[in-house]
């Protein structure tokens, strides 16, 4: 019997789990799902749950069930493509014939002193409740500090307006304009909101260091009683570690059929691989079905193709609040109250019917 090992029941992990099981996993092979916590997580819903707008319950979906299938549950600290092995902390080793990685990501301080001591992030479930704790056992009239002003900063920053509009949001990025993967016409609209919601934007900012409630911008002191950081990810370390070709992100270079060059058995998808596209949801998502129909065609021993598919996203969605929101559908900009019921549908349609 193999053993396929999927590490992280992420968006990538399910969206494989979804198109092996029940009916295509041949019966010659067993998946292994190893992952911290016993639920798959809602990662682009984190926001909300630390702005305390959703609970908690609200960014859990539940694993599947199949009796081929066994779900571990643990903290990874080495994979050995040399031993075909997955090392957990505390546990016994897991070997493994086929392991589709998908650890995601952590955030990146950029060398920034303090910074990964002094301030909340959003990164992980465990991080998010810990900074929902810290964000709403604040009273009122107390500052926020939200560094990074791309999609993650700039919901978290509507998001806690909307529970917390007691507070001072002040929102630190390093362009001229927030929002800067997206056009100047969606960063200007986005702006626009903020300043009506009394949402301070501080633009061209660079943070030298962080203390305890301190925040340096150009090294200039700036009192702040809670600060998050979302100014940037990186691989998970686990994967930084593996010694294997990598970009200048530190992800791992992959052939075409999303394998590390050299081993068609050890395959990355998400945060972890290097693609031509910003990580996202739906590029794991995109990357997990190719690997699945590579995986079955290599169990049949049947020829792969000459080459696959670009993977096509739909588009980016983002939330300011539970009323306006903005994006890019087809690469065409929405705001205001369609583009967030457009999120809220995505939304509701995966945690339901995902698969």
């Amino acid at each position: 019997m193999k053993n396929l090992v999927i590490l992280g029941g992420g968006y990538g992990g399910m969206r494989a789990l979804a198109r092996l099981l029940p009916n295509q996993l041949p019966d010659d092979v067993s998946i292994t799902l190893i992952d911290r916590v016993p639920y798959h997580c809602l990662k682009t819903e984190y926001y909300a749950l630390a702005a305390g707008t959703i609970s908690d319950q609200h960014v859990r979906v539940t694993f599947p069930e199949h009796p081929r299938l066994t779900i571990k549950y643990g903290e990874v600290t080495k994979i050995s493509i040399e031993e075909n092995k997955v090392y957990l902390q505390g546990e016994e080793p897991v070997s493994f014939d086929d392991i589709i990685i998908g650890l995601g990501c952590e955030d990146k301080y950029h060398n920034v002193p303090g910074a990964d001591i002094h301030t909340y992030s959003i990164q992980t479930i465990e991080k998010s409740r810990r900074t929902y704790e810290a964000l709403n056992n604040l009273s009122p009239g107390s500052v926020v500090g939200i560094v990074g002003a791309g999609l993650s900063g700039v919901e978290l920053a509507s998001e806690l307006n909307e529970s917390r509009p007691d507070l001072k949001v002040k929102l630190f990025d390093r362009g001229k304009h927030i929002l800067s993967a997206f056009s100047e016409r969606l960063s200007t609209y986005v702006e626009k909101w903020f300043l009506e919601h009394n949402v301070e934007i501080i633009n061209q900012s660079n943070i030298t260091k962080v203390e305890e409630k301190t925040l340096y911008n150009h090294d200039e002191a700036i009192h702040c009683d809670a600060i998050v950081w979302t100014a940037g990810i990186q691989p998970n370390k686990v994967v930084r570690d593996m010694n294997v070709e990598k970009d200048h992100q530190g992800r791992v270079v992959l052939t075409k059929y999303h394998n590390i060059p050299g081993n068609e058995h050890v395959y990355v998808v998400g945060d972890c691989a290097s693609l031509p596209h910003a990580p996202s949801a739906q590029l794991a998502e995109g990357q997990a079905e190719q690997i699945v129909q590579i995986l079955l065609k290599r169990w049949k021993g049947e020829e792969l193709p000459d080459s696959l598919p670009v993977i096509k996203l739909k588009g980016v969605l983002g939330s300011l609040g539970k009323k306006h929101g903005f994006g890019l559908v087809a690469e065409r900009p929405i705001t205001g109250r369609v583009a967030r019921l457009l999120k809220s549908g995505i939304l509701w349609m995966y945690k339901y019917h995902n698969g």
